[in-house]
């Protein structure tokens, strides 16, 4: 079963970190996806630019509005998500709960694990570099 674990944590003070200190929780990360794809269990990985950068698309009653910025204002913000193999639910937690000791960020955030229905290979190839 493929499962989407979603990322979310305080923007501001992930956006606050020092390179060093992005630099340190993506290595760490790293070591917990590398066991993930070492299995053949990992799809992609994607991390979020800031909501200063994102555009929302609302629609009523079939009219469409687009806005600058977040769909919310929350304090945590969504910033990224994998998509992973997993046997059941509790593996998809452990794998979940492996990145968050990997990433203590601001001491707060939530990683969100939902089944995927419907699974189709991107035709989108990432730019190199």
């Amino acid at each position: 079963m493929l499962y989407a674990v979603l990322c979310y944590e305080d923007e501001k003070a992930v956006s606050a970190w020092t390179q060093e200190e992005d630099d340190a929780c993506m290595a760490r990360l790293d070591v917990v996806q590398d066991a993930m794809r070492a299995k053949g269990r990992l799809g992609p990985v994607v991390r979020l630019q800031n909501t200063s950068a994102a555009t929302t698309l609302r629609k009523n009653s079939g009219t469409t509005v687009v806005l600058d910025g977040p769909f919310a204002e929350t304090k945590e913000q969504f910033l990224g998500f994998y998509v992973a193999d997993c046997d059941s639910i509790d593996e998809a937690i452990a794998f979940a709960e492996e990145l968050a000791k990997a990433n203590p960020g601001s001491g707060t955030g939530a990683y969100e694990i939902r089944p995927l229905a419907i699974y189709r290979p991107g035709d989108v190839t990432p730019p190199k570099g």
